[in-house]
Order: structure tokens, then C-alpha cells, then sequence
């Protein structure tokens, strides 16, 4: 969006068409709210940018069908003119009539037609440019069709549409609606409207149209020059079919002596198309110009819906505006009875209320109370450096208070409107630098995302995407999405991801996967597209194939070690009542549990995941688990399941902060999945530094039972970079994970599993033991105090990598360390043989 500049923010309400309760559709649900219908079309309009239109900005739905938008506005407009009952210059009228056309050309190439045009809705700027208001009222309302009033001013109103008649599709006088009004209606209202600026006063209402074109013809051989004259013709010709559109009269010769002093409109660049977004950039001949004064209003210099979004936060209240200027009116209950006759016809009760008829006044919203909270910051975190020069900027209180804020809550961080601020314009200018300045923004994004930008963010974050992109055109409790716009966009993104994955098929869930995308992108399906056809590769792989038993398979195995691993007491608790993850997870990790949460909580969710590679998911689902533990624990099979079947409130925060912890404890070739998606050559970990992985000797996961006790580790042929410590080096499991979070030689051991001495002797690593499964534990699986288990005990918490020669014997011994509820427990796949050619094995060494 545009710069505020010398706007000011705006608001209506009208109330659209309640429907009966008592009707449903043909699907037999109850018929969608006409005011949610018109939620759906208005979003459109946000993307509508012309210098000759005034911006829309947000709309809000309240009680009784009752709907506020926001918009861009201004305080002067064309009625001034009329109040003044002055007459206005030729060469006003021209350059009135010129830019109104500008912008009902620009309305009509994007399908849209004003038909609200008149004198109070043509504004004017501080340069006395027009703006035109309220463009978006017809297309919102579905022509109409959704509200109980008409569109347009009667005394502006073309002829053919005046015949039309009103109409209301609950009317049944009325077989079919009318045809919409097309382009030539407006041309009719500018007419009228220029013909009144020439007059300067309104046409009376009573005045009959023929007998209006003949006083405006003598009114026009006596005052208005021949130009003026002709120009009030062609708008003002009875026939549609002879009548001109907007983009004729644009090249009218009447406009010979003005067109040129207008450039043609650019239309903004977006984040991710082809084109150089700094191809129009001008610097001023005095490059001094640039310098900001100290009573620089640097706020204006940011974009609407910007103002706007920290407005709401810094107490901004709309239906609080309109109330104070008298728009909304609260009545007390019995004022609002409904109207009754009795037998003898005398009628009791109210009339109807007139405050739900349509009253267009826009209501200034004062950005005082934003000002006054943005006081205090300084005016160059308005323009933040994005390198490390920054580190050596002089701290202002504000930014001391800013980077205590940091350490806050995330849901106090995103209400907090000085952070906001500073957040939004930081990645506001980092993602102007997309992707020169992608390591910067997965470097902030790790901190958090502001909800203004998240869709961009995560686009950027995800999406390799240089260059325009296109699809084809071949989460019901929100307001947004539940719109038939929002099904329709829905159809179209979900078909175009089925038509160019032939090898996938649509499952049940992929709606889930796709609803937080188009949410965030719902103007942008193609954003939406691109963003879900990268996620779901990543995060996903093959998991839409028609037969996908064994990736689900696989992944719930995978999840299952992932509990032994950081919880063993929960996993065996689970696992004796036989509440396996293949009769709970599969919906969270299908939806990357979407289906499970919100998608208020689903946003905060991902902000992390998308940070993470494909093995976070399992550490989101620990995490949960682990926030029901005590109830898991303490209950059985039945009570579990009616516990999963309603899901209690999850912290959110807290998931995310567990799920990073428990991401960090994991090793990285634990999570290994035969079916995932193949790794690249250099991929980012998503929490620190990038890893280059090689080929590596996986082999497939052994086929036992053994298997959910514990993961397997392997190690990667490859260079060991030299950023990875001594003590990974020792541990023989190129874990990429070390890389950024490196264990100490406290926190990372191995425990040697050998039959005999002798082969312990012939080649170990550095710091392990040797332990005898018969020593370690007794006939009933219990551990058997000995001097070898007291230096388990001493190891409980720390990874610890199980190592023998025969892999069926380590998983025993791995399994038996978990049912005594050792955590962190793992076995090097492959075992002792996998190390002999690194290098890595000592002879000799102590024994225990």
C-alpha cells in the first residue's frame, strides 16, 4: 500500500440483509450471512492502488449484520464547492473530469463500476487532486443484492437504471435480478456532477431528465465554453448504447490540452516478481532534500495499512469512533420492539429503526492517541541500518525499553505498538532486499514475525522464487475463509496443486494445509500456491501418494522413538496400554496440525516450524504430549482416547519453546526416514549454520518390534568441517545439529556394548564404556547395581549411543535402558564396523 502522506483514515458502517434463521440451503446447512459474503468480496479491493482511488483498508463485521470499513480519506471533497454555491473554471472542470476518468478506467479494467458517484464521494487532496470514495460499495454488496438500500444517489442515477426499478432477491415481485450496471452509468454521473461544479448548485430532484438536457444546453450556450459543452453531451447522451465509456472519453480530443501533464500509472512491483523494483526510483537533483527535519512526521511517511494496524493496537476502537460521532446509536432494549397490528388494525410498538438504513458519513479516525505513543521513538528506527553498523548507533531510551520488550511473552510482544513498529519496519526494508537479504531475514524471523508481514515473511522464508509466478485457473469457523470467496479461491488453489502433481492425489487435510497460506495470501492465490507447493515437500514427502500406508507408517515409527528418546516413562506408559500415536497423530502430522489448533495458534506455530527442517514436526508433537503428561500418565486406554477426541488448550508458547529444546537434544540422523524427501546438497538447519551433507551409509530401518524403543544414529562420510568440536568428533555421529548448539564433552557420551573384553580392547572410542548386558541388568529387566550401572546412573540426561557388533543385541540393551527410564537413548546403526575405517577407535583403554 501507499504511503499515509497527507490522508487520514476513515471509517463507514452499514448493515447488510439479514437472512431468516429458519432457512437453509440446498446442502441443508444454514445459508451463509449475507455480511460474511460481503467480508469475502471486499478483500479484493485492498489490492486496487490508483493515485486517483482512495485505499481500502480493512473491513470489520459486528452484531446484527452490521459491517465498518476502513478507508484512505480526505476531509475536502467537490460538495465544497457546491456549499460555497460557487461556479468552477473550465479548466477545473476539465482536470476533474479528466482524473475521475482515470479512475473509473482503472475501476473498470479490474471488472469494477462506482455507481455510487457523486459530489461527496469525489475527494479532493491536499494538491487538490481527486480521489474517489466508496468506489468498492457495488462490487461489495454484489451489486445490491446483500443490502436493504440502493446503490447510488438517485439524482445522479443514469436513465437505465432508474428504469431498472429497485430490487431485492427476496422480493417475490421480482423473477431475476436486473442486468449490473456496466461503465456508461458512471460516465452519466460525472455529467450530472460536472454540470453542477459548471452550475454551482444541485439540479433540483424534480426535474425530469429531458427537461434537465435542455437546461443544461441553454445553460450552456450562454456560460460554458464549447469544449465544457461538448464534453456535458457525450456524458450526458440518454442512450447507453451511444453514450461513451470512461476509456473512450480518456481519449476524447476535448483532453488534448491536459493529458499530457499526467504520466501514465506504474502499478507497484511486488515482493516476488521479474521485474526490478527499483526501476522507477528518482532521487531529488538535491540530495540534502532527502535529510529529514526534527519535526519530520515520519510516520505519514509509512503505508496505510501500516497506521492503521498500529492504530488498533495503540487502543484504536472503531465502533468507539462511530459511536462518539452519533453514527452508532445504542438503544435500550424495549426501544427496539418490534411493530404489532391488532384485530382492529391499530398498530403498537416501534417503527422501523432508522439507524439500520444507510447513513455514508465517514467518520475521520484520529491518530492522536497513536502519535502520543509513538513519541519517544527515535526518528532513525524509522530508517534502520540492516549490517552490523548498527551495533555501534548511540541507544536511545526507547530502544533500551525495546530490547527489554524482547524478552516478553510473544502474544504482549505482537500488541506492543513501539515493538510492532520497529519489527515491521525492519522487515518491511528486508524484505524490499529479498533474497539479497534472505540470511537476514531467517536471522530476525527467529526472534519473531510480526502479523502484518507474516505472509510475505513466510513466503520468503520458503519459497524460491525469483521470478512472477501463475496457476492455473481451471477452515470453516473463520470469517474469511468460510466466504463464498473463500471457497472459491480454495477450489482454485487446491485444483491447481492437484492438476500439477499428477503423481499425488487430494486426502482428506490438504484444505488444512492450505487454509493458513491463502489466509495470509488471500489476495495473491499464486503466493498461496507457491508457498504451499514448497511446504509441503518439505515438510510432507509423498505423504499424498494414493497408497501412502507405508510413509505413515514410517513417520509414526519415527515419532514413536522420538517419545523414547526425550520422555521413556511416558513412552512406556503409553505403550503398556497400547495407546499407540497410529490412533492419535496421524491428523497432526497429515495437517501439520492444522486440523489440531487454530490458525491464530497455528501462525505462532509456524513462524518456528518454517524454521526448522523436517524433522521439527516430531518435536512439536513431544512437546504436546508432554504438556499432558501428568493426565496421560495418570490414565488409561479409554480415558486417553475421550481426552484426544477433545483436545484441552495447548500453550502455544510454551510448545514452541519446548519443541526448539527438544530439536537441539535430538541428533540429526536419528530422525532419518527412508521415505523423506532426498537432502540437498546445502541446506540450512534452520537454527544456526549451514551444513553440507554427503553421501552417507543409511540403511534401511530394521524390521522389529525393537525399533520403537529407541532411534538410530549414523554417521556421514564426509569432511568434518572445523566448526564442529572436539567432543562431536569423538562421539563418531556427524550430527549437523552439533553445529549449531555444540554439546560439551559433559553432555554427549557413548556406552560400547561387546561380549567380551578382548574385542573392547582391540579398538574403542576415547571416554566410553564397556558394559556386559548380563552385569547391567537382572532376569526381570530390573538394573543391577554394579559398578559399570553407577556409571550409567551418573550418565542419565546425556545422550548416550549404544555400539556392539550384533545390532539385534544393542537394541535389546538400548530397549531395556529405556523401560528403566533412561531418556536420550540411541544406537549407532551398522554398530562397531561403521567406525573402523574413520580413524576414530583407540587401543587400548582402560576397562570398567
Amino acid at each position: 500500500m501507499r504511503p499515509l502522506k497527507d490522508a487520514q483514515l476513515g471509517a463507514f458502517t452499514f448493515f447488510a440483509s439479514a437472512l431468516p434463521h429458519d432457512v437453509c440451503g440446498s446442502n441443508g446447512l444454514p445459508l451463509t450471512p449475507n455480511s460474511i459474503k460481503i467480508l469475502g468480496r471486499f478483500q479484493i479491493l485492498k489490492t486496487i492502488t490508483h493515485p486517483r482511488l482512495c485505499q481500502y483498508v480493512d473491513i470489520s463485521r459486528g452484531k446484527h449484520e452490521r459491517l465498518i470499513v476502513v478507508t484512505e480519506h480526505y476531509e475536502s471533497s467537490l460538495s465544497d464547492f457546491q456549499k460555497q454555491g460557487k461556479t468552477v473554471s473550465p479548466e477545473k472542470v476539465l482536470q476533474v473530469a479528466y482524473e475521475v476518468l482515470e479512475g473509473l478506467e482503472f475501476m473498470n479494467k479490474h471488472g469494477l463500476v462506482h455507481r455510487a458517484l457523486n459530489a461527496h464521494n469525489v475527494l479532493m487532496d491536499c494538491k487538490g487532486n481527486v480521489k474517489l470514495a466508496k468506489f468498492g460499495f457495488y462490487h461489495m454488496t454484489d451489486h445490491g443484492a446483500d443490502v436493504d438500500f440502493p446503490i447510488g444517489y438517485p439524482s445522479y442515477l443514469a436513465p437505465e437504471v432508474i428504469a431498472q426499478g429497485s430490487f431485492h432477491p427476496t422480493d417475490p415481485s421480482h423473477d431475476e435480478a436486473p442486468p449490473p450496471s456496466g461503465p456508461k452509468a458512471d460516465v452519466w454521473s460525472l455529467g450530472v456532477l460536472l454540470f453542477e461544479l459548471c452550475a454551482g448548485r444541485r439540479l433540483l430532484h424534480n426535474i425530469e431528465i429531458s427537461e434537465r438536457l435542455k437546461f443544461i444546453l441553454t445553460l450552456g450556450d450562454d456560460i460554458l465554453p464549447e469544449n465544457v459543452q461538448e464534453l456535458l453531451r457525450k456524458c450526458l447522451t440518454f442512450l447507453p448504447s451511444k453514450r461513451p465509456t470512461p476509456a473512450e472519453l480518456l481519449g476524447d480530443p476535448v483532453f488534448s490540452g491536459i493529458s499530457c501533464q499526467y504520466t501514465p500509472f506504474q502499478k507497484p512491483v511486488s515482493l516476488f516478481s521479474s521485474s526490478l523494483r527499483c526501476a522507477h526510483l528518482e532521487l531529488p537533483d538535491d540530495i540534502s532534500d532527502l535529510c529529514k527535519d526534527e519535526d519530520e512526521d515520519y510516520l505519514s511517511e509509512r503505508a496505510i495499512d501500516e497506521v492503521y494496524h498500529l492504530w488498533c493496537l495503540a487502543g484504536g476502537d472503531l465502533e468507539k469512533e462511530l459511536t462518539n460521532k452519533e453514527i452508532i446509536q445504542s438503544k435500550p432494549p424495549i426501544c427496539t420492539l418490534s411493530n404489532f397490528v391488532m384485530e382492529d388494525g391499530e398498530s403498537f410498538g416501534q417503527g422501523r429503526d432508522r439507524s439500520f438504513l444507510l447513513d455514508d458519513t465517514t467518520v475521520t479516525l484520529s491518530l492522536c492517541q497513536l502519535r502520543n505513543r509513538l513519541k519517544d521513538v527515535a526518528g532513525e528506527a524509522y530508517y534502520p541500518l540492516l549490517e552490523d553498523e548498527q551495533s555501534s548507533l548511540p541507544q536511545s531510551n526507547s530502544s533500551n525499553e525495546l530490547s527489554a520488550t524482547v524478552t516478553l511473552p510473544l502474544i504482549i510482544r505482537e500488541r506492543d505498538t513501539e515493538y510492532q513498529l520497529i519489527r515491521i519496519i525492519l522487515f518491511d526494508r528486508l524484505l524490499k532486499g529479498y533474497p539479497y537479504k534472505k540470511n537476514l531475514v531467517w536471522k530476525e524471523a527467529r526472534v519473531d514475525i510480526p502479523p502484518l508481514v507474516r505472509g510475505l515473511a513466510w513466503a520468503a522464508l520458503q519459497v524460491e522464487i525469483h521470478q512472477g509466478v501463475d496457476i492455473p485457473r481451471c477452515h470453516q469457523y473463520d470469517e474469511l475463509l468460510s466466504s463464498p470467496q473463500g471457497h472459491i479461491k480454495f477450489r482454485r488453489v487446491l485444483k491447481a496443486w492437484v492438476v500439477s502433481h499428477p503423481d499425488l492425489v487430494y486426502w482428506q487435510g490438504l484444505d488444512s494445509l492450505c487454509a493458513p497460506f491463502l489466509y495470509l495470501n488471500f489476495n495473491n492465490e499464486a503466493l498461496a500456491y507457491a508457498c504451499m507447493s514448497a511446504f509441503i515437500p518439505k515438510y510432507l514427502y509423498n505423504f499424498f501418494l494414493k497408497d501412502n500406508s507405508h510413509v505413515i507408517q514410517e513417520y509414526l515409527t519415527v515419532f514413536s522413538q522420538m517419545i523414547a528418546f526425550h520422555d521413556p516413562e511416558l513412552s512406556n506408559h503409553l505403550n503398556e496400554i497400547g495407546f499407540i500415536p497410529d490412533l492419535y497423530a496421524i491428523p497432526w502430522f497429515l495437517t501439520m496440525f492444522t486440523h489440531v489448533f487454530p490458525l491464530h495458534k497455528i501462525f505462532h506455530l509456524w513462524d518456528t516450524l518454517l524454521l526448522g527442517n523436517s524433522s521439527f514436526p516430531f518435536c512439536i508433537g513431544v512437546a504436546i504430549l508432554q504438556q499432558l503428561r501428568d493426565r496421560l500418565l495418570a490414565n488409561g486406554f479409554n480415558e486417553c482416547i475421550l481426552l484426544f477426541s477433545d483436545l484441552p488448550e495447548i500453550d502455544i508458547e510454551r510448545c514452541v519453546r519446548e519443541s526448539i529444546n527438544l530439536f537441539c537434544w535430538t541428533p540429526k540422523s536419528a530422525t532419518y526416514r527412508q521415505h523423506a524427501q532426498p537432502p540437498k546438497t546445502t541446506a540450512d538447519n534452520g537454527f544456526g549454520k549451514t551444513a553440507t551433507y554427503y553421501s552417507s551409509d543409511y540403511q534401511d530401518m530394521p524390521k522389529t518390534d525393537l525399533v520403537r524403543h529407541c532411534p538410530f544414529i549414523r554417521r556421514y562420510f564426509s569432511h568434518i568441517p572445523p566448526w564442529i568440536c572436539s567432543a562431536c568428533v569423538k562421539s563418531i555421529t556427524r550430527l549437523p545439529l552439533l553445529c549449531v548448539f555444540p554439546f560439551s564433552p559433559s553432555l554427549l557420551n557413548t556406552v560400547f556394548l561387546h561380549r567380551t573384553v578382548h574385542s573392547y580392547s582391540r579398538g574403542h572410542i576415547s571416554g566410553s564404556i564397556n558394559v556386559a548386558f548380563n552385569t547391567a541388568f537382572g532376569p526381570d529387566g530390573e538394573l543391577v547395581q554394579c559398578p559399570a550401572t553407577g556409571v550409567l546412573q551418573n550418565y542419565r540426561g546425556r545422550v548416550i549411543v549404544v555400539i556392539s557388533h550384533a545390532m539385534k543385541s544393542a537394541a535389546m540393551f538400548a530397549a531395556h535402558l529405556v523401560k528403566v527410564n533412561f531418556p536420550r537413548v540411541c544406537i549407532l546403526d551398522g554398530g562397531i564396523n561403521k567406525l573402523k575405517p574413520t580413524g576414530l577407535l583407540t587401543v587400548p583403554s582402560p576397562q570398567i
